[in-house]
């Protein structure tokens, strides 16, 4: 039977606040994760690691949970182009623009890729619609650099969502934090440190499988060079984008099954866990909505758009800009399934193990990880 829709209510503290905080702690202000001051600054967003997944790894991890000081929320769709936006401009989906793996492009009848498929109707600096945390930082409060893997640097999300801070390309994990306690030792620096070996791990293998353990050990462990290596009132704050479940293989949804329930539909966005329907022009939102309500509701929550936005999905406020963006009709599965569009032939996407995007806490809880100087 369908369940009551899940209402996202604006929390006391949100992933949102994780690095405007971090920043704010360099001139001795305490914004809402109560960070004390510091004389430098590493932020580390570990993608893909949740806050359910992490417990289950205590044994393995234990520098990470021994110093978890919280757990906080992830945004919806809790995947990583919407959430990695949210943590570096401080603003949800609904202001930022990204709603998704990917999204409506209503003015050019497609759908686009907010990871890789940018292009010149689709411009990092316009289609991301808010300033970046780094661009709102004035260089007397803070020098920042951002860092993470090489074929990131120059790439369209890397232009939409690191404005304002220059990118440093670096393979290796341990490179990568050499370079944050470097700069550690030079006074107001923050260092943002992305690391997607993680998340990568768990869509090939799932988050239960002994290689991602392997890979969170491997995590854990640098972590602690780091910690020993940065100049003392230095704070380290680590957290993630979203979580991760796994999706048994013979719980994939393949569309071409359910054909009468396509009728109307132009589009299908978003990802497996989170789907974004666009209609055809006139076709009835609410109408869908039941169709799929009757033939899904058991597994996964259906709504309109107009629902979704009133229950707070995408943050308080959403944009009329964003609205054209979001889907008609949206269906975030609750129970272990994933949805996919195979009517055009195989979807490679159902080769992925590890899955997010959904509102339940496997996806959407995430670890705030205090070590260094902010050492609960």
């Amino acid at each position: 039977m369908p369940t009551m829709l899940p209402i996202v209510k604006p929390a006391a503290v949100s992933l949102a606040d994780v690095l405007p905080d971090s920043i704010a702690a360099l001139s001795g202000r305490r914004g809402r994760l109560g960070l004390p001051r510091v004389r430098s600054a590493v932020v580390v967003v570990v993608d893909g690691l949740g806050a359910l997944a992490l417990g289950a790894r205590a044994g393995h991890a234990r520098r990470l949970v021994v110093n978890q000081a919280r757990t906080i929320d992830s945004v919806v769709p809790s995947t990583t182009a919407a959430a990695l936006t949210t943590i570096l401009t401080g603003v949800w989906p609904g202001t930022h623009g990204l709603v998704g793996y990917t999204a409506l492009d209503r003015a050019n009848d497609r759908v686009v890729k907010q990871l890789s498929g940018w292009d010149a109707r689709m411009v990092p600096e316009t289609w991301q619609r808010s300033t970046t945390v780094f661009e709102r930082t004035e260089p007397a409060s803070a020098s920042i650099v951002a860092v993470g893997p090489r074929s990131f640097a120059g790439s369209g999300l890397t232009r939409a969502i690191l404005r304002g801070a220059p990118y440093r390309g670096e393979d290796d994990l341990a490179a990568r934090f050499r370079v944050a306690a470097e700069r550690s030792a030079i006074e107001r620096t923050l260092t943002y440190v992305y690391v997607p070996e993680l998340d990568k791990t768990g869509h090939a293998d799932g988050v239960e499988s002994p290689r991602w353990t392997a890979v969170l050990e491997a995590i854990d462990s640098a972590l602690g060079t780091l910690e020993g290596s940065v100049a003392r009132g230095t704070g380290i704050a680590v957290t993630a984008d979203h979580g991760m479940l796994d999706i048994p293989h013979d719980a994939h949804i393949l569309l071409s099954a359910h054909t009468d329930v396509m009728h109307g539909i132009r589009h299908v966005a978003g990802e497996p866990r989170f789907l974004h329907l666009g209609l055809e022009p006139g076709e009835d939102p609410e109408a869908v909505a039941a169709s799929w309500t009757d033939r899904f509701g058991d597994s996964s929550w259906v709504a309109t758009r107009e629902v979704a936005v009133a229950a707070g999905w995408f943050g308080g406020e959403v944009a009329s800009e964003v609205l054209d963006r979001i889907g008609d009709v949206l269906v975030a599965p609750r129970k272990r399934v994933a949805f996919y569009d195979d009517r055009f032939g195989e979807d490679l996407g159902r080769r992925m193990v590890g899955q997010h995007g959904s509102l339940t806490p496997e996806e959407r809880s995430v670890p705030l990880i205090r070590l260094a100087a902010w050492k609960a």
